[in-house]
């Protein structure tokens, strides 16, 4: 069985580097890179990027690095570094090579001493509220700080007493000497450096001055001879910055920058900052929380690599904002999971059925398919006895119109097995239906009823070698589409974003399965069992999407 193939989309990068490795740009070579910052986990957004930069790096045989932009030792640390290294991997994805900014800490203070020798770089020691006051307007230029026209000893000397710490935090930084009445607020003299007196993961207390990250990043590039540096669009007006630093050094590499639009997929927020407030205040479990849209949270929900390349590839790459409906995102893992999941029984609100026509021991195995359309999937072996479970909405004491399961009086074939009738309901002293008695036809194993046609078939499990297990049911984490857009964000937050069944009930087999691994429930969904909390003896699944395209619908 051959699974659908994804559909190539709109993609202006590649019909670019497509152009250069014709044209022979860059000796017909591809390098890009993925160059994230350790500061969170990497989320849905990243993933488009991810694709991005390893796919055209795969596809014209090119290479493509991983580059921890880690130039702020403040808000960086190594879990967010390691589970960068893990969500990378997970996606499918092999780097050429693994660099840090901070292995080119070196160079990039040569070349900033290059600048300020060239007076293309000054120290400024005005404070902060100085500086933006004397930056202007978008209707009025600049005005130059005191300190613009320091000597280049002067601002050699500065800058060397910077480096070795003489200087607390705020005291100086060091400036681009460009234009000041620049309509691009960013060649307004910007800033190359900082003081900031913190300890760094990798360097320790080696530096008290740390780059900041539009100069970081071209030379970063133009280090590693990266040809194409593709960002995303709130980088388009950095461009002329990172052009001239590239223009005033003498770096071994050329590197171009096109930007993209960013992914906006509707009812998810990609704000880190808000990302890490769910997390710090407890709104979700954690940043593997099945309802976050972080890489590692998406996973454990059971959405897969290849769903996710999927995704990004039928969304296409664009210079223009656009929102994603979720639907698309769920038909990806839906397209896949319906080819490759095997079939599975599972009773998420169980109400017991007693077959009063067998006896109370008896016991039986059906044979069943693992995958409907698949025979290499093999079968397995599922018990059936005289008390079995079904869903509470399988049955309707008072049914509504052109129902099609059970109700009193009424025949529905339980899959794979008999048809059964049901005769009686028993309740609980507050009116609660608690139980079935039914009766079953012995000739409808296999074969239709004979002078009737029954039209329901619902699914079922065994009540004497069924399972107790643990599901979990998503929705998404806002109820809004935007929820950026919104005063306040945590007052939008779906309090059904997750509904935890703990009285849920398996067929055996269900226990055997490792983590991580998924299933369709026959009527309800595709599960995948949970990652962290799935054993044998604790069975805990996930929903990862319903059957069906319920977007339509709402």
């Amino acid at each position: 069985m051959s699974k659908t193939e994804p559909v190539e989309a709109s993609n202006f990068i590649r019909n670019i580097i497509e152009a250069d490795v014709a044209a022979g740009k860059h000796d017909a070579q591809v390098v890009t890179r993925f160059p994230p910052e350790p500061n969170g986990y990497l989320h849905i957004g990243h993933v488009k990027s991810i694709c991005l930069n390893f796919g055209m790096a795969s596809r014209f045989n090119g290479r493509c690095n991983l580059r921890f932009d880690d130039t702020n030792p403040a808000r960086e640390n190594e879990e967010y570094a390691q589970a960068i290294l893990e969500d990378v991997s997970w996606l499918g994805f092999e780097w050429s090579e693994l660099h840090h900014a901070s292995d080119y800490f070196e160079q990039l203070y040569t070349y900033a001493c290059d600048l300020i020798r060239a007076g293309k770089a000054y120290v400024d020691s005005s404070s902060a509220d100085e500086m933006r006051a004397m930056r202007g307007t978008l209707t009025e230029p600049g005005t130059p700080s005191v300190y613009r026209d320091r000597s280049v000893e002067e601002n050699l000397d500065l800058f060397k007493r910077m480096r070795s710490g003489e200087f607390d935090d705020g005291a100086h930084v060091l400036r681009a000497k460009i234009d000041l009445a620049s309509g691009n607020m960013n060649m307004r003299d910007p800033t190359l450096y900082r003081i900031r007196k913190i300890a760094h993961v990798r360097t320790g207390d080696s530096w008290s001055i740390y780059p900041m990250y539009d100069y970081t990043h071209c030379v970063s590039d133009a280090i590693e001879k990266i040809t194409h540096s593709l960002c995303t669009l709130e980088f388009e007006d950095h461009r002329p910055l990172y052009n001239w630093v590239l223009e005033q050094i003498d770096a071994p590499g050329a590197p171009e920058q096109t930007e993209f639009a960013r992914l906006a997929l509707e009812y998810t927020m990609l704000s880190k900052r808000r990302l890490i407030q769910l997390v710090e205040e407890n709104h979700v479990r954690g940043w593997d929380d099945p309802r976050m849209p972080t890489i590692t949270g998406i996973r454990r929900r059971g959405y897969t690599p290849a769903s996710l390349r999927d995704f990004c590839e039928r969304i296409g790459v664009t210079k223009n904002d656009a929102w994603i409906e979720m639907m698309v995102l769920e038909n990806c893992i839906r397209d896949q999971l319906n080819v490759e999941a095997p079939r599975r029984m599972a009773v998420l609100d169980p109400i017991k059925v007693v077959i009063t026509d067998l006896p109370e021991d008896y016991s039986e195995t059906l044979s069943f398919a693992n995958h409907p359309q698949d025979e290499s999937a093999g079968r397995r072996e599922i018990p059936f006895s005289s008390t079995v479970w079904i869903e509470q909405d399988d049955f309707a004491e008072v049914p509504p119109p052109k129902y099609q399961r059970l109700t009193i009086g009424g025949e529905v074939r339980l899959r794979g097995s008999y048809v059964i009738k049901c005769n009686e309901i028993i309740k609980d002293e507050t009116g609660n239906i608690i139980e079935l008695r039914c009766t079953h036809d012995p000739d409808t194993l296999g074969k239709k009823p004979e002078g009737r046609k029954v039209k329901g078939v619902i699914h079922w499990v065994c009540a004497k070698k069924g399972v107790n297990a643990q599901v979990r049911v998503y929705d998404t984490l806002f109820t809004v589409p935007n929820p950026a857009a919104a005063e306040s964000f945590t007052d939008i937050i779906n309090a059904e974003s997750e509904k935890v069944m703990s009285m849920c009930i398996i067929e055996p087999s269900l226990t055997a399965a490792e983590p991580e691994t998924h299933f369709q429930f026959e009527r309800l969904g595709y599960f995948v069992t949970d990652r962290r909390d799935h054993s044998p003896t604790t069975p805990t699944f996930n929903r990862t999407v319903t059957l069906r395209d319920t977007w339509a619908k709402k």
